[in-house]
Formats: structure tokens, sequence, C-alpha cells
């Protein structure tokens, strides 16, 4: 029955309705799923965790609620996967590390893993990432790296890179990854396809191992714009069980991707963002802005100390959640974790006041641009994936490291909780790049509108079966 569906090339909106309509059964879906992983992803690395057993028999019972003529939600049958941070109950997270694997399993799923679950997406593993979600490369000191499907010479991109590959790969057609400085938006471009940071605070992080708390963000990767908005929709919701999950009505993003983009205020931004972009960064930067109609230009105010201070806040915040284990066993850190933590450790308290105080301003300031702008476009990485082993790139004439500055131009975003969409640029014969679109807070709305224009466009996710 699978040959419905060619995996791959499917969208999880089709997988869902041939699901729905009993063209195909969900234990075919997934049989077929796990197939593909077990063929591919030996070589990828994608998947730390692979729940068979217990996809397989999800598959059945939603199979047999259908038979029973219930209706098991928009997801249905649809697999997906989650970087090894989110609780899956019944297993330990190991959050890229090795002091983790020593934790008992989980005893429930974390709250994003058990609301697609309820739309009736069938959960098939736990994917790999950057060792606590500190990097941009998931080059694994205990679990190995992920390699980028186009080119697995390189890098996936992190800190969510097993997310971004497993979906490019055709392996998954959805999977969530966290963001924090730019871990879905840079290995989603990395790997052509689409990514999406929500607003903070718009999607709960509850029973998803904390990296920053005052900076963490979860969200979706997808091949498709819709797949993307259908996933955000079913994540959407209040939760008590994180205090800074918002209490704002639903606001569904599935029913404005028809919208079109008249009447939007788009603008490119400048200065920064354009100075150590590599020629396929500009120049992708360039086709969105063409097919959107943008032909204004936007400065935000002092970006280089938004990113010196977003630096400040994560590397205390992070070190200080693990300054036990730190102290008593540094050597089970991946060492360039472990260095970064200890630095984070070493920086006097009014470094980290006066980064949050400056953190309030830059956050007025931007904000005050959306005054004049609705979207503002900007490059997501500078450049496209380094190899796997590459420790510095040279951006504008200047020699810098490749793991911390991946996410030159997504950390200052990151920094103030904006809504971003990283969208894919990718070429024949090129390695893929991305833009990001970005709005102000929870006007994801808008960033699905000019998404789902932009790939009727022609801006389209990679096809799965590239590896």
């Amino acid at each position: 029955m699978t040959d419905l569906v060619d995996l791959p090339q499917t969208d999880a909106v089709a997988i869902a309705a041939a699901v729905r309509s009993r063209q195909v059964s969900a234990q075919a879906i997934v049989t077929a799923t796990l197939t593909r992983i077990q063929a591919l992803d030996s070589d990828l690395n994608c998947f730390t965790t692979l729940l068979a057993k217990q996809a397989v028999a999800d598959a059945i019972a939603l199979d047999q609620r259908l038979a029973a003529g219930e209706d098991p939600g928009p997801l249905a049958g649809v697999p997906f996967a989650v970087k090894d941070l989110f609780a899956i109950a019944g297993v330990t997270t190991l959050a890229g590390s090795k002091i983790n694997a020593e934790h008992p399993p989980a005893t429930q799923d974390a709250t994003a893993v058990a609301r697609l679950k309820q739309a009736g997406a069938i959960l098939i593993g736990a994917l790999n990432m950057d060792e606590y979600a500190y990097g941009f490369v998931t080059e694994n000191a205990h679990y190995g790296p992920t390699r980028n499907p186009h080119d697995r010479q390189r890098i996936a991109g992190g800190s969510s890179g097993g997310s971004a590959a497993a979906v490019a790969a055709g392996l998954v057609p959805l999977s969530l990854g966290s963001d924090t400085n730019g871990s879905i938006r840079v290995p989603a471009a990395l790997c052509g396809i689409w990514g999406l940071k929500p607003t903070y605070g718009r999607l709960s992080r509850a029973g998803a191992f904390p990296f920053c708390h005052s900076f963490d963000h979860i969200g979706p990767f997808a091949r498709s714009v819709r797949d993307l908005a259908v996933s955000f929709d079913c994540l959407q919701g209040p939760d008590d069980q994180d205090p800074v999950c918002t209490r704002r009505p639903l606001d569904p993003c599935l029913p404005h991707l028809s919208a079109g983009i008249e009447g939007l205020r788009i603008a490119v931004a400048g200065g920064y963002f354009q100075a150590k972009a590599e020629p396929p960064a500009l120049a992708a930067v360039e086709q969105v802005a063409q097919a959107l109609g943008a032909t204004r230009s936007v400065t935000l105010p002092e970006v280089h100390r938004a990113r010196a201070a977003a630096y400040l806040i994560t590397a205390t915040e992070g070190a200080n959640l693990h300054r036990e284990n730190l102290r008593q066993r540094p050597q089970d850190f991946d060492p360039a974790t472990r260095d970064r933590f200890l630095a984070g450790l070493l920086i006097p308290g009014d470094w980290y006041l006066q980064a949050q105080r400056f953190r309030q301003w830059y956050r007025d300031r931007v904000r005050e641009l959306f005054q004049t702008v609705d979207l503002i476009l900007a490059p997501t990485t500078p450049c496209p994936a380094p190899l796997i082993g590459q420790a510095t790139m040279v951006l504008d004439g200047e020699t810098m490291a490749v793991r911390p500055n991946l996410g030159l131009f997504t950390q200052p975003l990151s920094f103030i909780g904006l809504p971003i969409i990283s969208v894919p640029i990718v070429a024949p014969g090129q390695l893929p790049v991305g833009v990001q679109l970005i709005a102000a807070p929870y006007q994801e709305a808008l960033l699905f509108r000019a998404a789902a224009y932009l790939e009727r466009q022609g801006f389209r996710a990679t096809p799965g079966a590239i590896v």
C-alpha cells in the first residue's frame, strides 16, 4: 500500500490525508519509514534512539481507531522525530551528552511531543545534536557527527543537526528542534529545508532539557510550508508546566497560507547582516527580496553589542546549569562544550546584569523598526555548510572559528525572541543556504504568508531522495 505515498517526496499533510482516507495504513507508512532509516542512517547519523517497536505498535493502534470511525487528528499516521533533548516516556534524554546517559528514563513525554502525538503523529525516535545544544555543527564527541544529506563530507549544522538532516534526507517529514542562538535556523539553512523559531514563549518547552532559560525556544522543521504551519498549529497552547509559555489566544497559521503578500512592508537588513556574508548568502537574500518586492533597507542598531551580550548571557546561564558536573567530572564533557562552559563560569555578575540591561534597550529599539516594516530579510548563515572537522572559515578576510560563528546572523535575533522562518535556497549543483524572514513578536502569521508565497514562486525545500 505504500506505493500510494512516495515517502521522501510526500509531505506530512498528504500522508495524513492518505492515512485518514484509508488509502494507506499508518502501519505501512511507519514500516516504510523504518526501512528507509535503516538503509540510510548508518551513514547520515541522524538518530540516537530508534523506537521501532513502539512506532509500529502506535501505528497499528491508530489504524484500529480509524477502522472504528475515530478521527485521530490532522497528522494521522505521520512519522516524526525529535531532538534528543525532548523527554520521551521510557527513554533517557541524552541531550547529546555522556553524562545524561546515566539518568533514568523520562516518566512522561515533553509537552511538544505529547501534542504531536495527540494530533495523530507517530514518534519514530530521538535525533543527534551538539552536546547540551551548545554549538552550530552537530559534531558530537560522544555520538559522532551528523552528515549533511547534500554532501556527506559536510556538517548538517546545529545544534539541531539530526533534526534538520532527517527531514532533508526524507527519513521523516517532520521533526522538532530547539533554538537558543540559531539552532533551528542554522541547520535548516545548511540542509535546505524550512525551519521555524517562534516567538519566545509561544510554544511550551516543558520536558525539553534546557540550555539557557531566557533564550530557549522550540520549533518544527519541515519540507513544506504547509507542514510547518500544521505542526506549529498543533504545538500551540498554554502550558502551566512552562512558566514563560504564553496564555495568548491560539492563532492558527494554516488559514493564512493563501493570503498573499499584498500590503506587507518588507525590508532587507543592511550593515552587520551584509558585512560578513559570502556571495551565496548575499545572492540568496537578493533573490528573496526580488520575489517579495522588497526595495528598502533597514539598519538594526548595535547588532555587534547584541551578539556580545547574547554570548555573555548564554555562557553564564548555560554554565550555571552544569556547574557541579563541570567541577566533579569535566573529563566527561565534549571538550569544546566544556571549555566554553568553563569560560562562562568566570564571567563577572555585573557583566551578566549589564548584558540583560542592554537586552531590554535593544529589544525596544528593534520593535520600533516594526512600526514601519512588517518583515525583515537577512541571511541565515554567512556561508554554506563547512566540511566536517573544519575548525575555521574566512569571512570578509577574517579567519573565524566555525563552531560559534555560523550563528553570526541568528544570535542577535534570538536574543530578543523574535519569530523567524528560515527559507531554503537550493540551486542545482550548489549547497543550500537560507534566508531569515523576521517579524515582530507574535506575528507568525505574517511569516507564513510570506513563506507560502515564496514557496509558490519556486522557493522549495530539497527532495528527500538526495542521498
